[in-house]
């Protein structure tokens, strides 16, 4: 995968081109301020994970786009492997790896997510209609759904709406992963 920040940023001004936005209303959509999207563009400023959801949410587009290059044909059978991509330099708690892109025939994507001890990640609503299914791979973890915390545990999982905000953290002295799949409304 080339540079994350230049692949966000490439993605980004495609994204407002296409669309004929200017900043002001892309800062308006996503709610992400002007400066903040101007400097993700210009590759000044590598964005958390929280607001590249808000981002994605905004643009109506997948979250995978920002962060993955790979075409998914859903005809053909597709082997995925690859390590964990930190999103953001600074946040040592949480690592996000996209398994299978967002697939436009299928509308839906899979993430590899690992939360370190202690990690805490809220997240902003995302986009109308888009439904989470977390399900827990090694470990326990929390999810933060309808404003309270469900424990979940090794081979559990929870679906969810995820046009709320929402979170996942890790209270124990373990890592825990979970496979995060995002369903999105037919376009």
């Amino acid at each position: 995968m080339k540079n994350l920040n230049a692949k966000i940023s490439t993605t980004l001004k495609a994204l407002r081109q296409e669309k004929g936005w200017s900043l002001d209303t892309a800062s308006q959509k996503t709610g992400v301020s002007k400066a903040m999207l101007g400097q993700i563009e210009r590759g000044e400023s590598s964005p958390t994970i929280a607001t590249l959801w808000k981002i994605s949410s905004g643009f109506e587009t997948s979250f995978s786009s920002f962060i993955d290059d790979t075409f998914v044909d859903s005809v053909a059978p597709v082997h995925r492997i690859g390590d964990l991509q930190q999103l953001h330099p600074n946040d040592d708690k949480i690592r996000i790896t996209p398994l299978f892109s967002y697939d436009k025939q299928l509308s839906f994507e899979v993430f590899i997510i690992e939360l370190l001890p202690g990690c805490e990640h809220l997240s902003p609503p995302h986009q109308g209609s888009v439904i989470e299914h977390v399900v827990v791979i090694e470990g326990e973890m929390e999810v933060l759904v309808e404003g309270s915390w469900r424990k979940l545990m090794k081979n559990e999982g929870l679906r969810f709406n995820a046009d709320q905000a929402h979170g996942y953290r890790n209270t124990s002295t373990h890592k825990a992963t979970f496979h995060d799949i995002v369903h999105y409304p037919k376009q």
